[in-house]
């Protein structure tokens, strides 16, 4: 499996919160469901996503944008539009047996801007949530930026206008085709990102056309609990270990042992979110002897021991 299939992987739908939301000029929406990943799309007309941090980004129809991180943000018609009045959470989204408030055109959740614009000019929102464990990989989220569009010419549409079509009404095995559809449509959405903003992705993407680091990227995440050295991995490629070490480094952005304790921490707080496992057979899982190993690892690279880690995933998660 490549890096970048590795990575989307773990995308799992389960429950997936979607509304369609129809809105008059002026407009301003506050979502705050506490989701790690957001899809939104315009249906009509365009906007503007307004992060916890960082600057506007424009959406236009069609396009496909992608938010990550629990915090707050905001959708309007224009980043001068006045405060939201109105906060949309989960208990505002299409459920898993049906939609919540669904009043507007094609099952939307109907809510009013500013304005309380007529059907004719109101813009037609659709956002879909993953909220539940184990749904996103943390690898996944690290490698993407808080807000990223892909342009309507580079979305697969058929999806979009599917995931549109199941937003409204309540129809046997719904919530499944909901689950798959946001599914599909969020791979199709990250792989056309991540081709065309290689200037945006992660070095580790970028790295992937020279073939001797592709090549050791490749054996590190297919094999990340074998005792790895930079001789070992060097015979890996082809190249002398200084070589390959210089190469890695320069493409990569750190030494190859600094991206493996990375990527092991990593794969590791995955597992403390989505198992039950203990830290002790997490930690050779992934390449440590011990839970000791492992602990000083993982806090000298996030700041918090794996239990830490594990209590807080789960006060997220609403476990």
């Amino acid at each position: 499996m490549d890096v970048l299939s590795e990575l989307l992987d773990g995308v799992r739908a389960r429950g997936a919160l979607v509304r369609r939301t129809a809105i008059g000029r002026p407009w301003s929406l506050r979502f705050a469901a506490g989701a790690p990943l957001t899809l939104a799309t315009m249906v009509r007309g365009r906007a503007w996503i307004v992060p916890a941090d960082g600057e506007p980004v424009p959406v236009r129809t069609g396009d496909i944008a992608v938010i990550r991180g629990r915090a707050p943000y905001t959708v309007a018609d224009d980043p001068a539009t006045p405060p939201p009045r109105t906060v949309i959470d989960s208990a505002d989204y299409c459920l898993r047996g049906g939609c919540a408030g669904e009043t507007g055109e094609d099952g939307a959740g109907d809510v009013s801007g500013t304005g309380g614009g007529g059907a004719d000019d109101s813009a037609v929102l659709l956002s879909g949530a993953y909220t539940g464990r184990g749904e996103i990989s943390e690898r996944l989220l690290h490698a993407l930026p808080e807000v990223l569009v892909v342009p309507d010419a580079a979305c697969h549409r058929e999806l979009r206008d599917l995931v549109a079509e199941e937003a409204g009404g309540d129809r046997p095995g719904q919530r499944v085709m909901r689950d798959r559809l946001l599914d599909l449509l969020l791979l199709s959405t990250l792989r056309s990102w991540f081709d065309r903003s290689a200037a945006h992705a992660p070095p580790w993407y970028r790295a992937l056309d020279d073939p001797a680091v592709g090549r050791a990227l490749e054996v590190l995440h297919e094999e990340p609990a074998r005792p790895w050295t930079v001789a070992a991995l060097a015979a890996e490629t082809g190249l002398s270990r200084a070589a390959l070490a210089r190469r890695f480094t320069a493409r990569v952005g750190v030494p190859p042992m600094a991206y493996l304790a990375s990527w092991r921490v990593d794969l590791a707080a995955d597992l403390l979110r989505e198992t039950d496992a203990t830290v002790g057979s997490i930690a050779r899982k992934v390449g440590y002897a011990d839970t000791f190993a492992l602990s000083t690892a993982f806090k000298r690279l996030r700041g918090v021991t794996p239990t830490g880690h594990r209590a807080k995933a789960l006060t997220d998660d609403g476990g």
